[in-house]
Protein backbone atom coordinates (compact mmCIF):
# COMPACT_ATOMS: atom_id res chain seq x y z
CA UNK A 1 0.00 0.00 0.00
CA UNK A 2 1.31 3.29 -1.15
CA UNK A 3 1.78 5.78 1.65
CA UNK A 4 0.71 10.17 0.53
CA UNK A 5 1.52 11.31 4.13
CA UNK A 6 3.48 10.47 7.04
CA UNK A 7 1.74 9.18 9.79
CA UNK A 8 1.03 11.33 13.13
CA UNK A 9 3.74 9.15 15.00
CA UNK A 10 6.59 10.03 12.47
CA UNK A 11 5.68 13.79 12.41
CA UNK A 12 6.20 13.56 16.66
CA UNK A 13 8.80 11.59 16.51
CA UNK A 14 10.43 14.63 14.95
CA UNK A 15 9.32 17.65 16.97
CA UNK A 16 9.91 20.90 15.17
CA UNK A 17 10.42 19.97 11.83
CA UNK A 18 7.99 20.43 9.50
CA UNK A 19 5.69 19.05 7.84
CA UNK A 20 2.84 21.21 6.76
CA UNK A 21 2.60 24.57 7.65
CA UNK A 22 -0.28 25.84 10.32
CA UNK A 23 -2.66 28.17 8.55
CA UNK A 24 -6.49 28.46 7.90
CA UNK A 25 -6.08 29.84 4.33
CA UNK A 26 -6.04 27.58 1.28
CA UNK A 27 -2.21 27.59 1.12
CA UNK A 28 0.13 24.98 -0.69
CA UNK A 29 4.03 25.02 -0.55
CA UNK A 30 5.70 23.06 -3.48
CA UNK A 31 8.77 21.65 -2.99
CA UNK A 32 11.39 19.52 -5.62
CA UNK A 33 13.71 17.03 -4.82
CA UNK A 34 16.96 15.33 -6.51
CA UNK A 35 17.55 17.62 -8.55
CA UNK A 36 19.27 19.75 -10.33
CA UNK A 37 18.25 18.28 -13.90
CA UNK A 38 19.17 19.56 -17.21
CA UNK A 39 16.24 17.59 -18.72
CA UNK A 40 13.68 18.91 -16.31
CA UNK A 41 15.00 21.64 -14.07
CA UNK A 42 14.96 24.35 -16.46
CA UNK A 43 10.95 23.34 -17.70
CA UNK A 44 9.79 23.11 -13.82
CA UNK A 45 11.36 26.47 -13.81
CA UNK A 46 9.19 27.90 -16.49
CA UNK A 47 5.80 26.53 -15.51
CA UNK A 48 6.42 28.08 -12.11
CA UNK A 49 7.69 31.42 -13.73
CA UNK A 50 4.16 31.70 -16.10
CA UNK A 51 2.26 31.03 -12.90
CA UNK A 52 4.35 33.23 -10.62
CA UNK A 53 4.65 30.55 -7.95
CA UNK A 54 8.49 30.42 -5.69
CA UNK A 55 9.47 26.84 -4.66
CA UNK A 56 11.84 25.08 -2.79
CA UNK A 57 14.64 22.90 -4.79
CA UNK A 58 16.13 20.58 -2.42
CA UNK A 59 19.17 19.30 -4.60
CA UNK A 60 21.77 16.86 -4.46
CA UNK A 61 24.93 17.86 -3.84
CA UNK A 62 26.31 15.85 -6.47
CA UNK A 63 23.98 17.19 -9.45
CA UNK A 64 24.63 20.73 -7.89
CA UNK A 65 28.51 20.22 -8.09
CA UNK A 66 27.53 18.56 -11.78
CA UNK A 67 25.55 21.35 -12.71
CA UNK A 68 26.48 24.67 -10.61
CA UNK A 69 24.53 26.75 -13.85
CA UNK A 70 21.54 25.23 -12.72
CA UNK A 71 21.88 26.32 -9.17
CA UNK A 72 22.61 29.50 -10.43
CA UNK A 73 19.33 29.72 -12.20
CA UNK A 74 17.65 28.31 -9.43
CA UNK A 75 18.51 31.37 -7.27
CA UNK A 76 18.09 33.38 -9.76
CA UNK A 77 14.56 32.52 -10.44
CA UNK A 78 13.96 33.40 -6.60
CA UNK A 79 13.36 29.81 -5.38
CA UNK A 80 15.37 28.77 -2.31
CA UNK A 81 17.94 25.69 -2.55
CA UNK A 82 17.47 23.39 0.36
CA UNK A 83 20.19 20.39 1.29
CA UNK A 84 19.45 16.94 0.30
CA UNK A 85 22.41 15.44 1.29
CA UNK A 86 25.76 14.49 -1.20
CA UNK A 87 25.49 11.06 -2.53
CA UNK A 88 21.33 10.81 -1.24
CA UNK A 89 21.99 8.66 2.03
CA UNK A 90 19.25 6.63 3.81
CA UNK A 91 19.89 7.83 7.42
CA UNK A 92 18.17 4.65 8.79
CA UNK A 93 21.05 2.58 7.12
CA UNK A 94 23.96 5.38 7.40
CA UNK A 95 26.45 5.91 10.15
CA UNK A 96 25.86 9.21 11.79
CA UNK A 97 29.62 10.25 11.03
CA UNK A 98 29.36 9.21 7.26
CA UNK A 99 25.66 10.82 7.09
CA UNK A 100 26.52 14.16 8.79
CA UNK A 101 29.68 14.32 6.64
CA UNK A 102 27.69 13.76 3.77
CA UNK A 103 24.92 17.01 4.76
CA UNK A 104 28.30 19.11 5.10
CA UNK A 105 29.43 18.04 1.54
CA UNK A 106 26.71 18.94 0.21
CA UNK A 107 26.12 22.25 1.92
CA UNK A 108 28.94 23.47 -0.36
CA UNK A 109 26.80 22.93 -3.37
CA UNK A 110 23.39 23.57 -1.99
CA UNK A 111 22.31 25.19 1.67
CA UNK A 112 23.45 24.98 4.83
CA UNK A 113 20.16 26.41 6.50
CA UNK A 114 17.39 23.78 5.44
CA UNK A 115 17.60 20.38 5.02
CA UNK A 116 15.11 17.44 3.51
CA UNK A 117 16.61 13.81 4.57
CA UNK A 118 16.60 12.06 0.89
CA UNK A 119 13.63 8.98 1.62
CA UNK A 120 12.38 10.71 4.54
CA UNK A 121 14.45 8.45 6.67
CA UNK A 122 16.82 10.09 9.47
CA UNK A 123 17.50 8.70 13.09
CA UNK A 124 16.85 10.38 15.72
CA UNK A 125 20.19 11.41 16.87
CA UNK A 126 21.16 12.51 13.48
CA UNK A 127 17.83 14.78 13.39
CA UNK A 128 18.74 16.76 16.71
CA UNK A 129 22.48 17.67 15.05
CA UNK A 130 21.40 18.44 12.56
CA UNK A 131 18.44 20.66 13.86
CA UNK A 132 20.58 22.92 15.67
CA UNK A 133 21.15 23.95 12.35
CA UNK A 134 19.21 23.31 10.02
CA UNK A 135 15.54 23.87 9.53
CA UNK A 136 14.64 20.02 8.88
CA UNK A 137 11.41 19.82 6.47
CA UNK A 138 9.93 16.41 5.81
CA UNK A 139 6.60 16.73 3.49
CA UNK A 140 2.61 16.26 4.26
CA UNK A 141 1.74 15.18 0.60
CA UNK A 142 3.91 12.96 -2.18
CA UNK A 143 2.00 11.62 -5.06
CA UNK A 144 4.80 9.02 -6.16
CA UNK A 145 6.01 11.07 -9.26
CA UNK A 146 9.42 9.12 -9.77
CA UNK A 147 7.65 6.09 -9.93
CA UNK A 148 7.02 5.18 -13.66
CA UNK A 149 4.07 3.00 -12.60
CA UNK A 150 2.31 5.91 -11.89
CA UNK A 151 0.47 7.91 -14.28
CA UNK A 152 -0.55 11.55 -14.51
CA UNK A 153 -4.24 10.82 -14.63
CA UNK A 154 -3.26 8.84 -11.17
CA UNK A 155 -1.07 11.59 -9.78
CA UNK A 156 -3.19 14.41 -10.54
CA UNK A 157 -6.14 12.38 -8.62
CA UNK A 158 -4.08 11.77 -5.42
CA UNK A 159 -3.18 15.43 -5.90
CA UNK A 160 -6.42 16.63 -6.21
CA UNK A 161 -8.19 14.19 -3.37
CA UNK A 162 -5.68 15.01 -0.40
CA UNK A 163 -4.12 18.48 -0.43
CA UNK A 164 -5.52 20.54 2.39
CA UNK A 165 -4.12 24.08 3.84
CA UNK A 166 -0.50 23.96 4.56
CA UNK A 167 0.31 21.10 2.43
CA UNK A 168 3.65 20.76 1.63
CA UNK A 169 4.30 19.13 -1.84
CA UNK A 170 7.10 16.79 -2.97
CA UNK A 171 7.62 16.44 -6.52
CA UNK A 172 10.83 15.54 -8.17
CA UNK A 173 12.98 17.40 -10.56
CA UNK A 174 15.13 14.45 -11.46
CA UNK A 175 15.78 12.05 -14.19
CA UNK A 176 12.66 9.67 -14.91
CA UNK A 177 10.36 11.70 -12.58
CA UNK A 178 6.96 12.83 -15.11
CA UNK A 179 6.37 15.96 -12.61
CA UNK A 180 6.34 17.87 -16.62
CA UNK A 181 3.45 15.92 -17.77
CA UNK A 182 1.09 17.07 -14.68
CA UNK A 183 2.52 20.22 -13.22
CA UNK A 184 0.56 22.53 -15.37
CA UNK A 185 -2.69 21.10 -14.76
CA UNK A 186 -1.76 20.09 -11.13
CA UNK A 187 -1.28 24.48 -10.86
CA UNK A 188 -4.52 25.43 -12.63
CA UNK A 189 -6.73 22.44 -11.01
CA UNK A 190 -5.35 23.82 -7.46
CA UNK A 191 -5.96 27.47 -8.25
CA UNK A 192 -9.90 26.34 -9.58
CA UNK A 193 -9.98 24.98 -6.11
CA UNK A 194 -8.95 28.33 -4.24
CA UNK A 195 -5.37 27.43 -3.22
CA UNK A 196 -2.64 29.80 -3.29
CA UNK A 197 0.63 28.27 -3.55
CA UNK A 198 3.51 30.27 -1.18
CA UNK A 199 7.30 29.94 -0.69
CA UNK A 200 7.90 27.74 1.89
CA UNK A 201 8.68 29.68 4.99
CA UNK A 202 11.69 28.74 6.61
CA UNK A 203 14.54 30.39 8.72
CA UNK A 204 18.36 29.68 9.39
CA UNK A 205 19.72 28.83 12.52
CA UNK A 206 23.65 29.78 11.76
Amino acid sequence: MRLYRPSTAIRMFYPGAVFRVRTRQKELYLTFDDGPDPESTPYILKILEAHNIKAVFFCSGKMAEKHPELIELIRSSGHLVGNHGYDHYDGWKTAAKDYLDDVSLASGFTSGIIFRPPYGRITLSQFRILAKTYTVVFWDLMPHDYDNRMTSVKILTILRSKVRNGSVIVLHDRRGSSVLTFLDDFIREAGGMGYAFLKLPVSGKE
